[in-house]
Order: structure tokens, then sequence, then C-alpha cells
């Protein structure tokens, strides 16, 4: 950039890309084809005076033209590789100017287990605040509770309506049942059963949310309850997968501590939303459609506040985008909710001030992990920052969206859920928690570990019960993190054990199995009295520059050296899909390496050293990338 700057006149930004072959060298630059619309010349005779005049540059061992323009770089093979053997290569990315970034991601409503596909969406925000972090970003983790919402009324309803249960009763229950979560799972699928055989009950739903709202009654009482005793259960349920959280705001503290009548008061005054006086939407608070759809013409306005003067979901939500935002003048309080293990603290709203509270939200970055049936939602939201004039905010504002999970026929037949001839023959199953049909994100996990578990105990039958357990849990939990991964984010999903736990093909065992292997090379060397080499000390750059003489090893090397620019690149993008598919890649190149170069056994000892450094590195980056999955890797497979 600076060699066209000062040769040419023209700032130009030098775009990089990997030649499609590696024998054309390591970087292909197509800035020749840029330059020629400016210089009037042809693109390769531009590249033959770039490639003339920039003259050796520190790390490059030549510059040619290759095709029609293209400028070909070949990397000093010794340089890069002591590069890399000193640490000096390694990548580092800090928060620069980009701030804070907030992902919020789960939000499960807390009235019923936790199911598959909420697996994916916690996954998804999870992986991507690793990635995030790996290069150095600052990160906050929210997690919102709905407790006051319809999901939660129609589980007191059922309680309270159906089963005649006061809030003591409740509270028992969710103390002695083992699975308050399961139980709850039920209740909401006979409530939704009740409805539809007694539509005249969902005025009890309408009560029963009022109630709520309001806080009063046992119904409120009842609600309190089973929220929190649900998103205890959830918590568990995605500390299994090594999921954490820093904050959860809960609704209920929206609601007490006056965010919306704050967002309210903003959008009348901002003229962002209207009073309707007649239609279907007579006295309702409405955004007009043309703010968010863009549709002059359209007349499908959204309501914010109903009539009876209820506030819809789109409306709180609204007001939490303002605040993470740091937009709406007003805080939560928060007290510490849980410790994880390790000493990362969790804490929740609160509508009381506790004097060690951190400071949460004022983002700089909001990224909203919400499935894409919430797109429209999500526009509105945004369209009701830029109506109140917050546009940088509203830029800034990401639907990180993604597509359902569904459930492979034969993994149906494995659970126990019964089909009909027709689903049988479908690609997937689709799953309702409202219709109690689904999976739940325990029992899923408990299945893949016990199948995990017998193929561990049929090859290493001496170890110990706890021990298979505890390989068999991480090979289980990787599988269904891998599984998830693997698909981009508009990809539905069918999930199915045999395919997710394979130990061959693109999968998160075929990973860990590759890192167990790179960890044993280094094991059966101890074991045979040898010490690990002085790796700095024996490789000079004279013997790197000889052993890299082979473009296999070469190869090898280039590839693994590209995590962070793979993590770097699938955040670009908003993809972990792309980081697994590394993490694939990885494990693919050191599977050759294994079978082509019999380290432990080789006779140079120069070329023994070096095999056993790059046997180091690739496993440090196989671990470094699975350790932004979220996958652990057992001592055995």
């Amino acid at each position: 950039s600076a060699h066209i700057r000062s040769r040419y006149g023209i700032e130009m930004p030098v775009a990089v890309e990997t030649p499609k072959q590696p024998e054309f060298g390591e970087l292909a630059l197509p800035v020749a084809f840029q330059l020629a619309k400016h210089l009037r010349k042809p693109p390769k005779a531009i590249a033959a005076e770039l490639a003339a005049e920039l003259g050796p540059l520190p790390g490059v061992a030549s510059l040619e033209v290759a095709g029609n323009g293209y400028l070909n770089v070949r990397l000093d093979r010794a340089a890069y590789a002591a590069s890399l053997l000193s640490g000096a290569a390694e990548e580092t990315a800090g928060a620069g100017d980009e701030g804070k970034i907030i992902v919020e991601h789960t939000n499960i409503n807390p009235n019923k287990a936790a199911h598959i596909g909420h697996l994916r969406n916690a996954v998804l925000g999870d992986t991507f605040v690793r990635m995030l972090r790996a290069r150095g970003r600052c990160v906050e983790v929210q997690n919102y509770i709905d407790n006051t919402g319809v999901q939660v009324a129609d589980v007191v309803v059922g309680f309270h309506r159906l089963e005649g249960k006061g809030p003591e009763e409740v509270a028992r229950l969710a103390a002695e049942t083992p699975r308050f979560d399961y139980l709850c799972w039920d209740l909401y699928a006979r409530v939704s059963s009740y409805y539809a055989e007694n539509p005249a009950a969902l005025a009890w739903r309408q009560e029963t949310l009022h109630a709520i709202e309001e806080g009063e009654g046992d119904a409120a009482k009842i609600a309190h309850i089973v929220a929190d005793a649900i998103v205890q259960a959830h918590l568990a349920t995605m500390w299994r997968l090594g999921i954490t959280y820093d904050v959860l705001p809960r609704e209920s503290e929206i609601l007490h501590l006056k965010f919306w009548a704050t967002a309210f008061e903003l959008l009348k005054e901002r003229k962002a939303i209207y009073l309707e006086t007649e239609g279907k939407n007579a006295g309702c608070w409405v955004m007009p459609a043309s703010a968010y759809s863009g549709d002059a013409e359209s007349d499908e306005s959204k309501v914010i506040v109903r009539s009876n003067g209820t506030v819809t979901y789109v409306g709180k939500d609204i007001a939490y985008q303002l605040w993470k935002f740091g937009l709406l003048g007003k805080d939560f309080y928060y007290r510490p909710l849980m410790t994880y293990p390790g000493g990362h603290q969790l804490w929740v709203t609160t509508d009381e001030p506790h004097p060690d509270a951190p400071r949460f939200g004022r983002g700089t970055w909001v990224y909203n992990v919400i499935d894409s049936r919430q797109s429209y939602l999500q526009d509105v939201v945004v369209a009701g920052l830029r109506a109140l004039g917050f546009n940088e905010q509203a830029e800034r504002s990401i639907h990180f969206s993604y597509e359902m999970v569904a459930l492979s026929p034969r993994c149906c037949a494995e659970l126990g859920i019964e089909l009909s001839e027709e689903d049988r023959k479908r690609p997937y199953v689709e799953v309702s928690g409202r219709k109690g049909l689904g999976v739940k994100a325990d029992d899923l996990i408990d299945k893949l570990i016990e199948e995990a578990l017998a193929e561990v105990a049929s090859r290493h039958p001496d170890d110990t019960p706890k021990r298979q357990r505890e390989m068999a849990t991480r090979i289980a939990i990787g599988a269904l993190r891998y599984f998830l991964l693997k698909y981009t984010r508009n990809a539905v999903i069918a999930f199915d054990f045999q395919e997710a736990l394979s130990f061959e093909g693109e999968t998160g065992p075929y990973v860990q199995y590759a890192a167990v292997r790179a960890r044993n090379i280094w094991r059966k060397l101890e074991e045979r009295g040898e010490a690990l080499p002085d790796f700095e000390r024996e490789l000079t750059p004279e013997a790197l520059g000889r052993q890299l003489r082979s473009d296999a090893l070469w190869q090898l090397l280039v590839a693994a050296s590209k995590t962070d620019s793979a993590i770097e690149r699938a955040i670009a993008s908003g993809e972990p899909a792309h980081v697994a598919k590394y993490a694939f890649q990885l494990a693919q190149i050191f599977s050759n390496f294994y079978h082509e170069f019999p380290v432990i056994t080789e006779e140079n000892r120069e070329k023994k050293v070096f095999l056993l450094w790059m046997t180091g590195y690739i496993r440090r980056q196989l671990e470094r990338t699975l350790a932004v999955l979220g996958i652990d890797v057992p001592e055995y497979m």
C-alpha cells in the first residue's frame, strides 16, 4: 500500500488471497487488476513493475508474476518456521476502539426444561463469545430471562387453576422434585391441550399475566417460584456444555424499574409511535409499517402497547436494547446469583442495590442470538432505535439468527418418540415444546454419554468406571457441540446420534482423536525414556530450512499456522461453522502427517527433532481451535 501510494499516488488497500494451487506460493495479490483501471496499463505489466521495484522484503523469498497479473508471494520457509518456533508469529488482537461487545444468547422461557433447539442457540452464542475473546475483544454475555411472559403464566395456570395448588405447595414441589423442569414440561403441554378443548379458559391466562406483571397475589408468587427454580435448572444444563454467563437481566425488573415506561415516553416524544383511533388496532400504540419495512404503502402497523395497556414483547425488547447501549438513562440493580466452578461470578438483576455490583450494559456492539423466525421483531427493535435518532446503535444491533433443530427419524426411534408412517419418511421431524413433542436437552446429553461410554468401556476395559465416564462425557459433549456448529446458521439441522458420535468423517470425535494422537506421540517418547529436545537450540534457521524443503511438511505447517486468521474470518462473517470446518481440516492435516512420518522411529536426529516440534505445534493449534469451539480433549478415545 505504501509503495503504491508513493509510486502511483493512489490510496489502495491490498487484498490478500490464497492461491488455488500450493505450488503457486502462499499468498496471491490481485492488486494489479485494480490498478489497471487507474493506470490504463495491462495488469501483467503493472505486476512486473511491482515485483521488480518492491525489492527484498523481510520474510519473503520471492515475488512472482502469475497468470494475467497476479503477484504471487513465496514466503521464506526457514524464517516463517523460526518465527513460529520462537512465538514471534503469534498474532495478537485487542479490543482496540471497538469497546464492549454484548452477546445475548440462550433466552429460554423459564417454564419448562430446555430442549435441543435451545442448545443450538446457546452453543452458537457461546462459541461466538469464545471466538471474540480468543482475539482479545471485550465481551459481556447476557441471558435474558422472560419471567413474566405468557409461557410462565400458562404453567402458573396449570398449578393454580387446574391443580388448585398454592405458593407453598409449588415451592415444596420445586424443592423436592428431582426434575421440576420436567414436571413443568408436562404441565405446560397439558395446559395447552386444556385451552384447545376449553377456549374460555384462555381468560385465565390474561388474568394470570396481569397479576404477574403487577406482582400481586398467589399467581405472582407461584410465577416467581417456578421461574427461579427453572432458571437454576437451565443454568445447570448449560454448564454441562461449558456455557457460562455474566449477567441475567430479568423482565420483571424491566417492568418494576419502569424501563418500559421510560422507553414509552421517549417513543411518544419522538413520534416513533402513535395512538391508533380506528380499525382493529383502535386504542393501541403502534409503530407504522414504513418505519421497519421501508414500505410506505403497507398498513400493517406493529402494535407496541395493546388497547388494554399491556406492552408487547417487542416494546419491552426496545427498552432492553436501549439499556444495552446505555441510552435509556436508567440501570438495573444486581445481586450475585452463583459462582461457577473456577470462580466466575454470575449476577442477576434485582430491584435493590448491591455495593459490589459491576457495571453491565453500555455496549458498543450488540449481538442478539435469536432464531430466524424472530427476524421481523428484531427489525422492529432496530426501527425503534432509528426512530429515536440512534442510527449508529441501530447499525451496531446485529440479529445473529439461525434455523431450527429437528430430529432425524432414526434419532426419534432411539429416543422412543412414536412417529406416524408419514413422519418416518420425512428427512427430519420438527419438535414442539407446546405439544410436549421433542427431546429434552439433558435427556439428549445423557443418551450421548451412555452411547460414548459403551464405546470407551469396550476400548479401555481396565480403567475405572469414573474415568471411563469422564472421558465419555468429554467425547459426548464434543460430539454434540461440533454437530451443532458444523452447519452454517441458515441451515436446518436434523440431529442424529450415530452421525454425531462417529469417529470418522466431519465430527467432534474425529477432531478430538487427532488431538489425542498428537499427545500420544510425545507420551510414547517419554515412555521410551527419551526427553523432549530443546527445540529452539537444535532447530536453527538452517535446520528448519533443510527440513522444509519438503513441500508436504511446508504445506502442513502453513495450514496449521492459520488458526488466528480462521477465527478472524469466522468473526467477520458471523459464522462459527468456519472455525469448526478449520478444526476438521487441521485434524485431517495431522492424520496425514501421522501416517506419512513415523516420528518416534525416525533415525535422523535433525529430522526427528523437527517432526517432534511439528507434532507439538499442530497439537497446540488443534487444542486452541477446539477450545474456541468449547470442546475438551479427552485423555484417550
